[in-house]
């Protein structure tokens, strides 16, 4: 019997009534072009009022998403955003926390405590190689995979821009970016503190200050947190925790500078150091990702390292236009030991392949300099313009081992007399790019938008273990985009997009095959729209896109960690986003993701043809409802119920090892003070306590003799309090 419906009578339904509501979204549109005068005021319009004459109104969200300060209505690409106070009212506290909250995304740690795999609209993240996705934290982009996953707090905004926005972004934005911007210094003197506990005896607490060192001239900004847990999965083998976490510690500092009103000096420092567990797969014997295992290793493994993060950021204003200079420094260390064989001495005494039980252990070092400078025109004018160039010279050692597990705990790593296996390698990567756009009113309500960036990557490697020499690659690619906006009134717009991705090849371990880059082409129309007297916010995006090359990860004879390419891909979907206020205190948000990645040519593997691509998640909806109500003496109480449905998704590229679909509840029941200065708030995460692998690799991509999840964290309850000064 099947685990759930098939894809196609499950989608069937879910897809006509999306389509019918974006039909109706679009007969919105009038059928004629307003008259010039209907172009969006630049203060608040009117909202309908409560009976007691206040005002109810969407939030105003501001996004960067195009290099400029815009409103989020105004910008034609679909965009994800999180404003401070949906960040709060959510519980987002990591990574995992708003993707779950994004439709056509999804995000997997797995394997190590700062590994993860993001997929956006069908393109995947591939391991030890460049994300689908451009990080930004405060204007300066984060360049390696480890740095997605994140602690959130003391942030500002977050936005998520899907579809390729290589134009602007660059070679790793070929599903999307991402910005994040962490909350700027401020004149007045002022803090926070939050404490949160718990299941598995978590803790956290962070705590932030900000204020001036000179009024209006000099303003710092501190924030910190610290966390750990006892872990919430165990090992049944061994009776203890794979997933808890010794500490997680940053540290971050912000100053500010502005000698005059025409220049701003930003500098930041960052500090990331953590210890957690490692290797947690568990064996599936049956073969199916349904069925779920406990770990049962004899090693316990172990993730430690830290990050260090660096960066300068000029604005200053010229005659030509707004100079922004951003340079990046990072140091980034991950070490980790482990099982190999994903089992123990007792149930499997001969290990993988008859050579006994075996351990792993790896050992990753990156250095990352990057510099940006930008020229953006003025702001209302009918001609903007923006032009700029960006360099990136990447460091990166990886050292690799397998040894002969005797019993002696993680330690063994070190013992050159147990060791079976050694890669250790040198990249060597430097990027180079220079990129423009230009935004041309044909009207006041008819906008063209033109983009173009050029991308190179110069990547050398150095084989440390044989010696048998060095390799050296460059790949460079064009990046355009074309994007036509109609506005038709001061709620409504329509957009239609051909944007291009680009994803650098590079070099799979010494003495195995390089990898192609990957290049993709996305045809895109979309609507924004403010209904039901601007209580209602819908936006709606239908996409087309073609991969060359599309890029996968795979290990072989469990020995060799492999990226690898298929020849064409097809990808077709509908982004829905909505917010919705249907009364005063009540508040509604989600959105709905439909993206059908299909494998169009493999001549590796010509079966696959016509196949959901590795890692893909054909449907996801999400919906948010936030009640807020007074309860006298200037407290509130508020509840939030968060609903995820996941359909199936679709591990490798032959479909066969499938996680069946599911929902995952989440609640927060909350009581705040006059002008929240203060919270408490009870929460709950995966209510229903959903258990399933948050990664899966199936014996024929790995040489294992068999399939190995990674499991998701179950049902977690907790204690959040916070205050404010």
């Amino acid at each position: 019997m099947p685990l759930s419906p098939s894809p196609s009578r499950q989608r069937r339904p879910v897809a006509l009534a999306i389509a019918a509501m974006l039909a109706a979204a679009m007969t919105t549109l009038p059928t004629a072009v307003r008259a010039a005068d209907a172009a969006v005021p630049a203060a608040e319009p009117d909202r309908a009022t409560e009976p007691d004459g206040e005002k109810v109104r969407i939030e105003r969200v501001v996004v960067t998403s195009q290099r400029r300060h815009e409103l989020l209505q105004d910008v034609p690409i679909a965009v994800k955003a999180f404003s401070a106070k949906q960040i709060e009212n959510a519980g987002i506290k990591s990574t995992q926390d708003f993707i779950n909250l994004t439709p056509n995304m999804s995000f997997d740690n797995s394997f190590t405590y700062g590994n993860s795999f993001v997929v956006i609209r069908g393109v995947t993240e591939v391991n030890n190689a460049d994300s689908p996705v451009a990080v930004i934290v405060d204007g300066v982009p984060q360049n390696n995979q480890k740095q997605l996953k994140m602690s959130l707090f003391d942030v500002d905004r977050i936005e998520v821009l899907k579809g390729p926005q290589g134009a602007l972004y660059g070679r790793n934005a070929i599903g999307g970016a991402i910005n994040i911007e962490t909350k700027q210094p401020s004149n007045q003197l002022e803090g926070f503190a939050n404490l949160l506990l718990g299941s598995g005896a978590e803790k956290e607490l962070s705590a932030g200050l900000s204020g001036a060192l000179v009024d209006n001239v000099a303003l710092f900004r501190l924030a910190a947190q610290t966390k750990r847990s006892d872990g919430l999965t165990r090992n049944t083998y061994l009776g203890a925790a794979i997933d808890a976490v010794d500490h997680d510690n940053t540290l971050r500092a912000k100053l500010a500078l502005m000698p005059s009103n025409e220049l701003r000096l930003d500098l930041r420092a960052s500090v990331t150091d953590f210890r957690a567990g490692a290797t947690w797969d568990s064996i599936v014997p049956s073969g199916q990702a349904g069925d779920i295992r406990a770990p049962r290793s004899n090693l316990l493994g172990q993730t430690w390292g830290s990050t260090r993060d660096l960066s300068f950021k000029l604005d200053a204003d010229t005659p030509l236009g707004a100079l922004t200079a951003i340079t990046g420094y990072t140091r980034l260390i991950e070490n980790y030991r482990g099982d190999n064989d994903f089992s123990n001495a007792l149930e499997r005494p001969e290990g993988l392949f008859g050579e006994g039980q075996t351990g792993q252990g790896m050992e990753l070092r990156t250095r990352m300099l990057s510099q940006e400078l930008r020229l953006t025109s003025p702001d209302g004018r009918p001609l903007r313009w923006i032009a700029g160039a960006y360099y990136l010279h990447t460091q990166r050692s990886l050292q690799t081992r397998v040894f002969t597990d005797e019993g002696g705990g993680l330690a063994q790593y070190d013992n050159p007399g147990l060791q079976i296996f050694l890669a250790n390698e040198d990249n060597s990567n430097r990027a180079s790019a220079a990129f423009g756009q230009v935004d041309l009113d044909l009207r006041k309500d008819l906008t063209l938008s033109t983009a173009l960036r050029y991308d190179r990557d110069a990547r050398r490697q150095v084989d440390l273990a044989t010696g048998l020499g060095t390799r050296s690659a460059s790949f460079s690619s064009w990046q355009p985009k074309l994007t036509l906006t109609e506005r038709f009134d001061r709620d409504t717009l329509a957009y239609a997009t051909f944007s291009t991705g680009f994803r650098s090849g590079g070099f799979n371990t010494p003495g195995l095959d390089e990898f192609k880059p990957e290049h993709l082409s996305n045809y895109e129309i979309g609507s924004k729209t403010m209904l039901l007297d601007q209580r209602l916010v819908l936006n709606a995006a239908l996409f087309h896109s073609r991969s060359k090359d599309f890029q996968y990860f795979y290990v072989k004879d469990n020995l060799y960690q492999i990226i690898a390419n298929i020849d064409r891909v097809n990808i077709r979907g509908l982004d829905v986003d909505f917010r919705y206020i249907p009364f005063k205190g009540l508040e509604l948000d989600g959105g709905v993701g439909i993206t059908h990645s299909k494998i169009a040519r493999n001549d590796v593997d010509p079966s696959t043809v016509g196949n959901y691509t590795p890692k893909s998640q054909p449907f996801k909806a999400t919906l948010g409802v936030q009640l807020a109500r007074p309860v006298g003496d200037g407290l509130s109480a508020s509840l939030r119920f968060d609903v995820e449905h996941r359909s199936q998704r679709y591990w490798h590229a032959d479909n066969a090892a499938l996680t069946p679909r599911m929902t995952l509840l989440g609640l927060r029941l909350g009581l705040r003070g006059a002008r929240e200065r203060w919270s408490v708030e009870l929460y709950g995460r995966n209510l229903g306590d959903r258990r399933y692998y948050a990664d899966y690799n199936a014996a024929k991509y790995t040489g294992l003799p068999f399939d190995i999840g990674s499991l998701a964290q179950g049902r977690t309850l907790g204690l959040e309090a916070r205050a404010r000064f």
